[in-house]
């Protein structure tokens, strides 16, 4: 049987979590062409050990493994070189992003586009006030910028046709990659879908750039510059 959705989730310093992801992915994927890789990356605990535990018992996941993190979107990207679907989709491991999302925005998909020029994103709810905020500014800084709607650009998940995949070019190995990837749905020209998704707090762990103030404004420096290289390239 052909492989209709891969789902990529990097994983860093998620052993918590794996079980508890793992059981939701089982209860909500009830058909058989959707596979999940799950993508250590580079994670200094007991990740490895736990995936290599938990994978039998779901035979719909697989591993990739990343010896030495080299960033959020080099994790996905690893994940997503080796998936086989005829979509592919990304979300967090961090069990802030409902695994039942991704059968939404596979439907959402199936349903939109019969060519597949469709990509699907979610648009985050339920968030405490301050981090609502910081995501309205980033999101009008990019709007304005790139003069294009570029709203919660980090939402999850997203999901969009292999041939949309296969016409990147140098995508970033940063958390650059999902302002990558939007820019260049909205430069193809695809069908750009949002749904709402509830975003939660983490039931353990702790996020591993999210720490304050200080990781937020290098988190914006970063993106900004990401962003003058991109508008340079001319993707919009």
């Amino acid at each position: 049987m052909s492989v209709k959705l891969s789902i990529v989730i990097p994983c860093y310093n998620e052993e918590k979590n794996l079980s508890l992801l793992l059981d939701k992915l089982h209860q909500v994927i009830v058909r058989q062409d959707i596979e999940v890789i799950l993508v250590n990356n580079g994670s200094k605990d007991s990740t490895q050990a736990t995936l290599e535990q938990l994978l039998p018992l779901h035979p719909f996941a697989r591993s990739v493994l990343v010896p030495v993190n080299q960033g959020y979107g080099f994790g996905i990207l690893s994940g997503l070189h080796a998936a086989q679907g005829e979509y592919l989709a990304w979300t967090h491991a961090d069990m802030q992003t409902d695994p039942a999302d991704l059968i939404t925005a596979l439907t959402i998909a199936e349903n939109s586009s019969p060519n597949g020029s469709v990509f699907v994103k979610g648009r985050r709810k339920g968030r405490p006030f301050f981090d609502e905020v910081f995501t309205f500014g980033m999101s009008l800084f990019e709007t304005l910028y790139f003069r294009s709607v570029l709203w919660d650009i980090n939402a999850q998940p997203n999901l969009f046709h292999r041939q949309f995949f296969e016409r990147w070019v140098d995508p970033p190995h940063d958390f650059s990659l999902d302002l990558y990837a939007l820019c260049m749905a909205r430069k193809m020209g695809l069908q750009v879908h949002r749904f709402q998704v509830l975003f939660p707090n983490r039931i353990h762990g702790a996020s591993s750039w999210n720490t304050g103030l200080a990781s937020k404004w290098k988190f914006i420096k970063r993106t900004i510059s990401f962003s003058t290289q991109l508008k340079a390239r001319t993707f919009l």
